[in-house]
């Protein structure tokens, strides 16, 4: 049947700058100074996660997606119990997360999101370690170990040290060590950073296998054909908020127009914009500065012509056009005016 995940208004508020929201990784700021006269430095809160509720269902592949310092890693490390929250309360099945963390440990496997192998063992050793660690037998751990090594492409790397492994060898070695006690719920944070596109399909491949045996996979990303490949539902995160969330078909749909036709003008003047709201099909115009337009419809390249009219009728020039058909991209540039990779 599979484990389901609730969480209910999770906050969570660092007292300094995490690396990511130091370089503008998208993390809120509030500088607050104390009330005392003495005081004299300020406090800084970084709000990472702002009052976040969601259910994710038994047995569903749920994705986050968002930028880098959106909240998504927050969020896992608080449902995995390497983050306590401010406030809030989050549960996987019965258990609430952090006050019955044991009981919730065993129901869960997590792949973080930099592998955090032991470099001086071997892959077996750290399978097999890892298996004894969650009471498995030695015939169990011993049958689990080789099929995850066959599974992952690793078996005959299997009895090398770890330190000798390329990046997505510990990937792979990473996510094979989280399912090795066969947990109920799997978390994957950024599973496919870094990862050549071979194996990041044969991740996808082994993503899919597991979900089939009826259990519940949650994971973040910042790549919208993964999240689209992958999930069934999805949440899109930003600055420590849920902006929108639903099936991928669902949220590409919720788009007005569903087309995206970025625009570039020498200028932009209003009535430039009043010409464009008025071609047919187009259903939202934005001007996203003095000289960029961003503009929504129910078509793409037949718009053009009407486009470079509308621009010489306003005795502007049309620069550059980029068209984007409906995607999970444009869904997140419709919310938050941004590319996900700003």
């Amino acid at each position: 049947m599979g484990i389901g995940i609730r969480i209910e208004e999770l906050r969570k508020v660092y007292d300094s700058p995490p690396p990511s929201a130091a370089r503008g990784g998208g993390f809120a700021f509030t500088a607050a100074r104390s009330g005392g006269p003495k005081e004299k430095k300020k406090k800084f809160e970084v709000v990472a996660l702002d009052n976040v509720s969601l259910e994710i269902r038994p047995g569903e592949i749920f994705g986050l997606l968002g930028p880098n310092g959106a909240g998504k890693s927050t969020t896992i490390g608080i449902l995995t119990t390497r983050t306590q929250p401010t406030s809030g309360r989050a549960f996987i099945g019965e258990f609430d997360v952090w006050r019955q963390q044991v009981h919730a440990k065993l129901l869960i496997g997590v792949v973080p999101q930099r592998p955090n192998l032991d470099f001086a063992l071997t892959a077996r050793e750290i399978l097999l370690f890892h298996g004894a660690y969650f009471g498995q037998s030695t015939r169990e751990r011993t049958r689990r170990a080789d099929d995850l090594l066959e599974k992952f492409k690793l078996t005959d790397r299997a009895d090398h040290m770890v330190r000798t492994f390329s990046g997505g060898m510990m990937q792979r070695l990473s996510i094979a060590r989280a399912m090795m006690h066969d947990p109920e719920v799997l978390f994957l944070d950024e599973p496919s950073a870094g990862l050549d596109p071979q194996t990041r399909l044969l991740l996808w491949d082994v993503i899919r296998d597991y979900h089939r045996l009826g259990k519940t996979i949650v994971l973040t990303t910042h790549y919208m054909d993964e999240a689209d490949a992958l999930c069934e539902r999805l949440a899109i995160i930003d600055h420590g908020k849920i902006i929108a969330q639903g099936t991928p078909l669902e949220l590409k749909t919720s788009i007005p127009g569903g087309y995206l036709l970025r625009l570039r003008f020498d200028r932009a003047p209003e009535d430039l914009l009043t010409n464009l709201r008025a071609l047919p099909g187009v259903s939202e115009v934005r001007a996203t500065d003095g000289t960029a337009t961003d503009l929504y419809a129910d078509r793409g390249g037949t718009l053009i012509s009407g486009i470079v009219n509308s621009a010489q009728a306003a005795g502007v020039e049309l620069r550059d056009v980029h068209i984007s058909e409906p995607s999970l991209e444009t869904l997140f540039l419709h919310h938050t005016g941004r590319s996900l990779r700003d």
